[in-house]
């Protein structure tokens, strides 16, 4: 019995968790086909480029794993499965790569099959998403160094 899924995405950090070094904790899905020869990114919508579906991990949220399937929902339009968890990344960004709009971060993968993909969805009107092998991936995250991490701990066909 899912819960209703909302057509709104959240926005602000009021609700933000944060780990013991202030750093933003963040959560995130690697969404792989059911056959883990794909995998879906979405477009960023702070630079031309493509990213893994992922955000701040909220307080009313009791798991990482519920924060990163309400941002694959939010950011993608789909519905997923989490399969396991692929661990935390730390931020790698020199400290002069980090702003008050983006702060150092602590990110939580979880590798997940999606099992739907929605016409509609919260940010539909500015992010579009495309399936891509690995090699295609590797190649598009390569200025994220986390993401990459995640997408290269996830079992995706290699």
């Amino acid at each position: 019995m899912a819960k209703e899924l909302s057509m709104t995405s959240r926005v602000g950090s009021d609700n933000q968790r944060y780990g013991p070094k202030g750093e933003r904790l963040v959560a995130g899905v690697v969404p792989l086909s059911p056959d883990k020869t794909r995998v879906l990114l979405i477009q960023s919508t702070h630079r031309n480029g493509w990213v893994l579906p992922k955000g701040g991990w909220e307080l009313d949220e009791a798991t990482a794993s519920a924060a990163a399937c309400r941002e694959a929902w939010e950011e993608a339009g789909i519905i997923c499965k989490v399969e396991r968890d692929l661990g935390h990344i730390p931020d790698t960004r020199p400290t002069t790569a980090v702003t008050k709009n983006a702060p150092k971060a602590s990110y939580q993968f979880f590798e997940a099959t999606v099992t739907e993909e929605r016409a509609d969805w919260p940010e539909k009107h500015k992010r579009t998403r495309q399936w891509y092998a690995y090699a295609q991936a590797v190649q598009l995250l390569h200025s994220r160094p986390e993401l990459l991490e995640a997408l290269r701990r996830s079992s995706v066909r290699k």
